[in-house]
């Protein structure tokens, strides 16, 4: 007959602060790749992103006339003002002819029997774009650790970049039970990992965490399901026992039973088996760790809103809390604590963060609302 495992017992809350220290101190940036631009959709850019000069000379930026702006001194309808050639007429794109500054509208200069007149006054620049003012070879266009947006990747594309180099960490999402609930929160790490620029592998129900762990496919392992003190649970134990147990417990609610720890180098973080616990402690330390791992800048988040708290929130000393809350007459109104049920999740439109050093916000106090995955 078998001997039953030992029972999972949290021993302390690890305060958040120390687990993110953890991370910082303890993951380490993955090698870097170089891939083609088209295939660099949110991921971090290892190195600064730098093209050339671009353009090498002024270019005129609409159809028109290129001219001196001097040249026109005093125009105005009411009083044109003689020029001393017939102007060269330009399209945007071409590079201005030498001896011009600026490209006036093709309505501003008047032509009559061979004579030409300017209508209106232009200034040097007008209608110009200048020489490296598409791109400056000094100025990088995005810096290394910036996450890369389809606006970022077309500018790249226009100033002849082909392929960047990139950290994308490669993530295996393990539900370790069958679960609807587990499935649903595994599904959803899994898209905001690919969103936020890694490469996520989501396993089959139930595969053996010790498996996934003595693999050697990916950069980090992102678990869920069996972190409490269940009968079944045992995923603590199995990390504790085939690598390295950092923490198990940590003081954030909900969540409180999640772990993190080690196999050499890789991270491993543990995931409670409730979906409102699960994407809680993905969005503060799960979030955390793959920036890490791709080397992205701490400070790049979801933009957060600005919004006064409908009525006061109540958190427990020492926890980090979240609260789900919805827009409601311009201001925040919190929908649950502790416990966030599967509708409160639903039908709010984001999240605030009350810290550890807080025992909660009074009603008008302003609030950092974040978006959800």
């Amino acid at each position: 007959m078998a001997v039953a495992e030992a029972i999972q017992i949290i021993s302390r809350l690890t305060p958040l602060a120390d687990v993110l220290a953890l991370i910082d101190m303890e993951v380490k940036a993955i090698t870097q790749r170089t891939i083609d631009v088209s295939a660099a959709l949110g991921r971090a850019l290892a190195t600064d992103a730098v093209a050339p000069a671009r353009p090498a000379s002024a270019l005129a930026l609409q159809d028109g006339w290129a001219l001196g702006a001097d040249e026109t001194l005093g125009a105005g309808g009411y009083a044109p003002t003689p020029l001393m050639r017939v102007p060269t007429r330009i399209e945007a794109g071409q590079a201005l002819p030498a001896g011009t500054d600026s490209v006036a509208p093709l309505d501003a200069v008047r032509i009559t029997n061979g004579h030409a007149e300017a209508l209106v006054a232009v200034n040097p620049g007008d209608g110009v774009l200048a020489a490296g003012g598409d791109s400056d070879s000094a100025i990088p266009l995005r810096r290394a650790g910036e996450h890369l947006r389809a606006t970022d990747l077309a500018a790249f594309a226009a100033t002849g970049i082909a392929r960047i180099t990139v950290r994308e960490p490669r993530v295996r999402v393990l539900p370790l039970r069958g679960s609807g609930i587990i499935s649903a929160a595994a599904r959803l790490m899994t898209a905001d990992i690919e969103r936020r620029g890694g490469a996520a592998r989501l396993d089959e129900s139930g595969r053996g965490l010790d498996v996934a762990m003595a693999a050697e496919s990916s950069d980090a392992i992102v678990a869920i399901g069996g972190t409490g003190s269940g009968r079944n649970d045992n995923s603590v134990q199995i990390l504790a026992r085939e690598g390295r147990l950092a923490v198990h417990g940590m003081a954030l609610t909900p969540g409180e039973t999640a772990a993190l720890g080690f196999v050499g180098p890789r991270p491993i973080l543990l995931l409670p088996g409730r979906l409102d616990a699960a994407l809680s402690v993905w969005l503060v330390v799960g979030r955390r760790l793959l920036d890490r791992l791709a080397a992205a800048k701490s400070s790049e988040s979801d933009p957060a809103e600005t919004l006064p708290l409908a009525r006061k929130v109540t958190s427990t000393a020492g926890l980090t809390e979240v609260f789900p809350v919805r827009r409601s007459g311009g201001q925040a109104e919190p929908l649950a604590s502790k416990y966030l049920p599967l509708s409160s999740l639903a039908r709010s439109d984001g999240w605030i963060l009350v810290p550890a050093d807080s025992e909660g916000y009074s009603s008008g106090s302003p609030v950092q609302v974040r978006p959800w995955p």
